[in-house]
Formats: structure tokens, sequence, C-alpha cells
């Protein structure tokens, strides 16, 4: 069964700013969930084709998602993953009045349907609230960085 999140939040910088918050492997792990971490397969890029490694860091278990970027263009990055979840995570800046307004589309599926009911009952609306604390710390970032431009 596929499952969808989806998220918004204006943010008050140009769609530029944002989306290097986005493809800035340095600055993405300053809004990330501190127990996620992004590893690159080969060089760090956020191109069609590049690859990466999302990885949940937890003292027993360490579940990764390889994701491959699938659609690439200015203000849109989808990465596609395959893992104990499979789907899309797509991030668009839309530019507006004074800033961008920034969506996740976060869906997917889960094959194991032991995993699946356990991510139901513990874990949905704490990846839910995840995502939401992540936008707004994107947020903050990218209007910090916006202000600092000359």
């Amino acid at each position: 069964m596929l499952q969808v999140f989806e998220q918004s939040v204006q943010i008050w910088a140009s769609a530029t700013t944002v989306e290097r918050c986005l493809s800035d492997r340095t600055l993405m792990h300053r809004w990330l969930n501190p127990l996620l971490r992004c590893d690159p397969v080969g060089d760090w890029r956020v191109e069609l084709g590049s690859q990466c490694r999302f990885v949940i860091q937890t003292p027993l278990w360490q579940p990764t998602l390889a994701s491959t970027v699938v659609e690439r263009e200015p203000g849109l990055i989808v990465w596609e993953f395959q893992g104990f979840f499979q789907g899309r995570d797509r991030w668009e800046c839309q530019p507006i009045t004074g800033g961008t307004q920034l969506r996740n589309r976060f869906e997917f599926k889960i094959p194991n349907p032991l995993v699946q009911f356990g991510f139901n009952v513990f874990a949905a609306r704490w990846t839910q609230a995840d995502m939401k604390a992540q936008l707004l710390r994107l947020k903050r970032l990218a209007e910090e960085l916006y202000q600092q431009l000359p």
C-alpha cells in the first residue's frame, strides 16, 4: 500500500538559497534529523543518476536506504529509494512573492508486512512530526543564509 506524507513551508529566502540547502551536503546535515546521515556513493552530487545512502543511526541497527536522483531540474530534486522503504522523496521550490514555497512529498511502500505494521503503529506519527521539524530547521537555515548575502 502506497503511503504519502506531504508538508510545505513558506521560506523568506530565494529559491536558489533554498535549493542550496537541499543540494549542499554540509548544509543538509544542519537541517536533517541528527539521527539521519547521508553518505554519497562516489562523489557527492545531486544530478540525475547521482546516488547516496541515507542511514538511520540507531544503537543496535542502522537501516539504510539506497537513493538515486531520478528527477532533477532547477528547484526540483527527487530521490528514489530502495531498502526497508521503497518510494520517492520529492523536494520542490516554488518562487513566491518575497520568498519560496518549499514542498516535500514522501511517498513510499513498505514491502514487509511486519515492518509496515510496526511503522504504522510506532513510527508514522513520529515520521510526520520529524518531516515538519526538518522543514522548520531548513527554513531557519535558508533565511539565515539569505540574510547574510551581500
